[in-house]
């Protein structure tokens, strides 16, 4: 296979990733960067067929992504039910952008917004990653994480889609409702998908939540903060519209 015997693709030979260094700095500030972009392009994305594109455009590399990376972990000979499903959170709304963007169905959006963003910009803080720049596991981690970002956000500043309240709420109770499958794949498999078997071995938000299993209500507790964050300037708004009449 072509992944094999490649250094960039390799599964023991390859640099280390450290969080908070210079090759993390630089990933997040490429993705603040991209984010930037796009909020600058919003207007000139609204133009004509630009959006029917975009939208294909995104849900291609997001598939893209997701089509290499379990590729290369059959190549690499390390395809396991217990870590490599696509359990984790940013996997489940990796294939609900991909639905949400190529058919348009807006009731999507707010599970790929709240949960998308919530989980992808955790993910990008806090890295659960072995492997360092310029490794494809470590170009695929942050491209695929921004590309989820970037479909919610595209959503709102292209398509015009807001979230609302209600979706919020809509939003966390899915996510608890994805929380039972994901604890029966644990249970079958011996895996910790969404880590609510047990806490990663790297470090993480979840170190400062408390043990297991009182970690799991905290984390519930972060999870509605987080979205309700999401959802703040978008309720400042309509809150200011309100008292305004406009």
């Amino acid at each position: 296979m072509f992944f094999i015997g490649n250094r960039y693709f390799d599964v023991f030979d390859s640099p280390d990733f450290v969080a908070f260094t210079p090759q993390h700095f630089a990933a997040l500030g490429g993705c603040v960067l991209i984010v930037g972009l796009l909020y600058l392009l919003r207007r000139p994305l609204q133009q004509g067929s630009r959006p029917r594109y975009m939208r294909w455009f995104l849900a291609s590399m997001l598939i893209l992504c997701e089509v290499s990376l379990n590729v290369w972990y059959v190549s690499e000979g390390i395809f396991q039910a217990k870590d490599t499903l696509p359990f984790e959170l940013c996997s489940v709304t990796l294939y609900v952008a991909v639905i949400m963007l190529l058919t348009g169905n807006r009731r999507l959006f707010p599970f790929v917004y709240f949960a998308g963003i919530g989980g992808a910009l955790q993910a990008i803080l806090t890295p659960v990653l072995g492997y360092g720049f310029p490794h494809y596991r470590y170009l695929e981690f942050f491209i695929g994480h921004l590309l989820i970002i970037l479909s919610a956000l595209y959503m709102v500043w292209v398509e015009g889609l807001r979230p609302t309240l209600g979706s919020l709420f809509a939003a966390f109770g899915w996510l608890n409702v994805l929380l039972v499958p994901v604890w029966i794949v644990n249970r079958l498999t011996g895996g910790n998908y969404m880590f609510i078997s047990r806490k990663p071995d790297t470090a993480s938000l979840l170190d400062i939540l408390g043990p297991y299993p009182w970690y799991l209500l905290s984390l519930e507790g972060v999870a509605l903060l987080l979205f309700a964050l999401l959802y703040l300037p978008f309720g400042l708004r309509s809150v200011k519209r309100a008292k305004t009449g406009h």
